[in-house]
């Protein structure tokens, strides 16, 4: 592609509403253009990117055995009133109406509209296993769309849906696109994990996101460095400690807190380790009040507590609740001396196993030291895991400690089962000619948002620095003075001929341009090789080449290829 024949974009500021890198460059590289909040135009480039993200998905959803369809954007309501998440799924739905009043929506996800076509064309267990995909635009109204592409309203979505006649066999699909994902965003360039994550609103059973890691990430991550276990941090597992609760070295006692409502003022004041504290934090099931326990600088894991008998819906319970429950006003709250005839008690593993702790009074301006469980108070009504783990907990695997890093989820696969299945009566005829209801599974990749992480993970001062299997082109040729040098137009445009005959997909800049902003510009857009032809070098018989990213061991410097050693060089570099 020739500069002059193309459309570049390029900026030297972002708009001043860009908060991610991501954001700003795409949009300074001209990527994307914003037509309104969360709706982009992907401009010529940009395309470009998306395109081969989606060709390499494309590629491994077929290799993985799926069969590629494509359904409608608009969706009557009447299919999502079956499974009843008309009412349910909430404002991000864009619901319309057509010219003879119908409800329709602008698809946010694809369950109903495939489980439709299932129940109508998959009649017989033969048929079975089928898994279908698309490649499409979706639309979630999201309340604050941010990030540019990121979390955008409008954004392009690899969904796949897969039926079965048993569970094994959707365990068997499942195994395979877990692995054709890993195929995708490794042949991406992507550093990325697989991590175990919480089935969530869409329900099913086993669920696995796939997150590349960056700073920037809204996702927090617990991993373990010397095995392949991750998982999203509402669902690490915090272990029980391994050594056993010790026995009481400490006598009960009151101790004076006038001004300390925190376990970290508290531990201050009393000179001690925050690990020596407890705080009790008091949630609302229905009708029942339920106190949770919690070491002082543990954080309480929402998503594990409502996995608990009974706790499905808690809420915080309200100051005028716990001041009726506990005559105290919050800040000084403790577990010792409470009705347990009224108020139950919960303790995190980690809790449970402590002895000689800092909890509150139930006293203004006073908490108590020494406490142990079995003397000073009753052992909990319930030991659960309810807290986030925290970077030194011992791996659920075995294998390590835990760390933690943020990651950019890009993809989720799931476990359906018969959720959407059993709401639309989707059944086949088993061997014995009896009707079953069919088993799912839900593959989901952001394609856009792959872009968008893609830079997060990959970028410097000057600009992106995209994985070669995304980059819009490969190799750009800068010609300084192409419309004044017939030498220099002669060898860029014999160079650009050859290496496009070769397969390779290549920008020739030939605008008339300073040198200073043809580069600039290819750096700021990514691309991973630039060579430049000029007069002067040409005089010496060379053109120069450089990375956009320094290979391991070498400096990044430009350097000096002989005219006639070029192409085999260049093809080398490219072919790898």
């Amino acid at each position: 592609m020739r500069a002059t024949q193309f459309f570049i974009s390029t900026t030297k500021e972002a708009p001043s509403e860009a908060e991610l890198v991501s954001h700003k460059l795409m949009l300074r590289a001209g990527l994307i253009k914003r037509l309104g909040s969360g709706l982009y135009t992907w401009m010529p480039l940009g395309l470009r990117v998306l395109r081969r993200v989606e060709a390499v998905v494309r590629e491994e959803m077929n290799r993985a055995g799926a069969i590629e369809l494509l359904m409608p954007a608009v969706q009557p309501a009447e299919l999502w009133e079956e499974t009843g998440r008309w009412a349910v799924f909430g404002p991000q739905m864009l619901k319309i109406k057509d010219r003879h009043q119908r409800d329709f929506c602008f698809g946010p996800t694809h369950e109903e509209v495939i489980t439709d076509v299932a129940r109508r064309e998959i009649k017989s267990y033969r048929q079975l296993p089928l898994n279908f995909y698309q490649i499409q635009m979706k639309f979630r109204d999201e309340i604050r769309p941010r990030f540019g592409v990121m979390r955008a309203r409008e954004f392009l979505m690899k969904d796949a849906y897969s039926f079965h006649a048993d569970k094994d066999s959707l365990a068997a699909t499942y195994q395979i696109m877990y692995d054709a994902y890993i195929r995708v965003f490794s042949r991406l360039g992507l550093t990325f994990r697989a991590v175990a994550a919480d089935t969530g609103a869409i329900g099913g059973s086993a669920s696995h996101e796939f997150h590349v890691l960056a700073e920037s990430g809204e996702d927090l991550i617990a991993y373990c460095p010397d095995s392949d276990y991750a998982a999203n941090v509402e669902l690490a597992e915090a272990l029980s400690p391994a050594t056993p609760r010790a026995a009481p070295q400490e006598a009960m006692r009151e101790v004076d807190t006038p001004k300390q409502t925190t376990c970290e003022d508290v531990a201050a004041l009393l000179g001690i380790p925050l690990e020596r504290t407890v705080k009790l934090i008091a949630v609302m099931a229905g009708e029942q009040m339920i106190v949770l326990l919690l070491r002082g600088d543990h954080m309480l894991n929402e998503v594990k507590l409502g996995k608990l008998e009974g706790l499905a819906d808690f809420r915080l319970a309200n100051e005028a609740e716990i001041r009726a429950a506990f005559d105290c006003p919050p800040g000084f709250l403790g577990p010792v001396g409470i009705d347990r005839a009224k108020i139950k008690v919960i303790a995190d593993r980690t809790v449970a196993a402590m002895g000689d702790f800092v909890c509150g009074a139930n006293k203004p301006k006073f908490h108590l030291a020494g406490v142990n469980f079995g003397r000073d108070l009753q052992e909990p009504d319930f030991v659960a895991d309810i807290r986030n783990v925290v970077p030194g907990d011992p791996s659920p695997d075995g294998k390590g400690a835990l760390a933690l890093c943020r990651g950019i989820e890009v993809g989720h696969v799931f476990q359906l089962g018969s959720k959407y299945s059993q709401a639309m009566n989707a059944t086949y005829l088993d061997e014995a000619g009896k009707a079953q209801v069919m088993e799912m599974g839900c593959y989901g990749i952001g394609v856009s948002r792959i872009v968008a992480s893609a830079i997060e993970q990959n970028h410097d001062e000057r600009g992106i620095i995209w994985p070669k299997a995304m980059a819009p082109f490969l190799l750009v040729i800068v010609a300084i003075g192409y419309g004044k040098s017939e030498m220099v137009k002669t060898a860029a445009d014999t160079l650009y001929a050859d290496l496009s005959a070769a397969g390779f997909e290549v920008l020739l800049d030939d605008r008339d341009e300073r040198p200073g902003v043809m580069f600039a510009d290819a750096e700021l857009i990514g691309i991973p090789h630039r060579v430049t032809v000029g007069e002067r070098g040409l005089k010496d018989g060379v053109i120069e080449y450089q990375a956009r990213r320094a290979a391991p061991g070498q400096s990044g410097e430009a350097q000096k290829i002989a005219v006639p050693a070029a192409m085999e060089f260049l093809t080398g570099l490219l072919e790898h």
